[in-house]
């Protein structure tokens, strides 16, 4: 399944931000898929994309610190395809690929449903 990123690197003095094209391949192990639909922008974000920013623990990297969206695949019993969810925390987007993408995938522990509004 190919996907889009932005994928952040730096090989020695060399630094780039550019969206690129990645495969199902490309995505960390973990035990939850997830179709991204929303992730926000904040300063650690902002650090990411420079070259000094010195948040980003290892190149390439897939910023944005947290994201919203929809399961495609699970082995966790607690979420099903189909339903929605958010991650934030856990270094996302520094050490983990984080939701400056169309896909992620994250160990179980680290998702949680999205809470239904009230009436």
């Amino acid at each position: 399944m190919a996907y889009r990123a932005l994928v952040v690197d730096k090989q020695g003095d060399a630094f780039s931000v550019a969206v690129r094209d990645l495969s199902e391949a490309d995505l960390p192990p973990g035990d939850v898929t997830i179709r991204v639909h929303w992730s926000s922008i904040n300063y650690k974000d902002g650090l990411a994309l420079s070259p000094g920013g010195r948040v980003i623990r290892s190149y390439p990297m897939v910023p944005g610190v947290d994201l919203a969206g929809v399961v495609l695949e699970s082995k966790d019993i607690r979420f099903a395809p189909g339903q929605e969810v958010i991650v934030t925390g856990y270094d996302v987007g520094v050490s983990h690929p984080g939701g400056f993408a169309e896909l992620a995938r994250v160990p179980g522990d680290w998702v949680m449903p999205l809470p239904r509004a009230s009436p």
